[in-house]
């Protein structure tokens, strides 16, 4: 009842635009959306973009301050974005030091999420490969931020909308290979998985360490927590099993991570193109 409510009064307002850092994924988006629900917001008057990193809020303005702190928990930053310019680029990345330090960001991921793509060829792993694509998929979110700094809604858009089909179709490469993995199972080298997961562990812990200096606030360091905790999961995954694999002797403790982090990835990947989708929409 109280949604319907909700709803209705909502029916003559226009839309509040915010640009929302230290999002990472799809994930992060419905965790602000849950958020603003949970301060009263109907489902339909809050939108949280995966591609473009905006929340689209539809609600009175002497409610907002209220819907502000609801979200603000999440540890997420909100800038409101005012009038109906165009996404103005953030101030945070013109700073020369800013940029360098995602540049390191971006480099670490894709390039340890490459040399354990291969490692997880040569290991014969699918968890790791599908570890793999998560550093690689970081890393080209990333570097999208940092091409499309000062770009319209549109273009942000389109590069995100090309970005998830890209990431989408490497996804299915890997579900495709567990898949046939599980036909023909052979079982992986435990010791070189485990290894892998352990050295991604510490990667995810240097990525991070050149992007603390611009984080300011409680907020800002609980995205950075955020952000580091949800990779780290995937990287704990990979190690607990290679132990399971060298306990057991099976491959399946292996399949059943490769499984779940592309599955998990793969979503992200939807949710990005879906969003870019409605991204172009609106801003056509």
């Amino acid at each position: 009842m109280a949604n319907t409510e909700n709803a209705g009064s909502t029916a003559d307002v226009p839309p509040v635009r915010y640009r929302v850092s230290g999002m990472d994924c799809a994930k992060d988006a419905a965790q602000i959306e849950r958020a603003a629900q949970a301060a009263g917001v109907a489902p339909g008057d809050v939108k949280v973009s995966a591609a473009t990193h905006i929340m689209t809020l539809t609600a009175p303005e002497v409610r907002l301050p209220d819907i502000e702190k609801a979200v603000a928990v999440t540890g997420y930053g909100f800038d409101r974005i005012e009038g109906d310019e165009d996404i103005p680029p953030n101030p945070a990345h013109q700073d020369p030091a800013y940029r360098r330090a995602l540049w390191i960001v971006v480099i670490l991921n894709v390039g340890y999420g490459v040399l354990e793509m291969i490692g997880g060829f040569i290991s014969g792993s699918q968890a790791v490969k599908a570890d793999a694509l998560d550093f690689i998929g970081d890393g080209a979110i990333t570097f999208l931020g940092l091409l499309a700094i000062g770009w319209s809604l549109a273009w942000r858009a389109r590069s995100a909308l090309i970005q998830g089909i890209f990431l989408g179709l490497l996804g299915l490469g890997v579900l495709g290979t567990t898949i046939v993995r599980v036909f023909e199972q052979t079982t992986p080298d435990a010791g070189l998985m485990g290894l892998l997961g352990m050295i991604a562990l510490v990667v995810n812990v240097v990525s991070v360490l050149p992007l603390l200096p611009f984080r300011k606030g409680d907020a800002n360091m609980r995205a950075v927590w955020l952000f580091s905790r949800n990779d780290a999961i995937g990287n704990a995954a990979v190690v607990i099993a290679a132990g399971l694999v060298a306990w057991l002797g099976s491959a399946w403790p292996d399949l059943i991570v490769a499984f779940g982090i592309a599955g998990l990835f793969l979503h992200s990947s939807w949710a990005i193109i879906r969003d870019a989708r409605a991204d172009l929409k609106a801003a056509a």
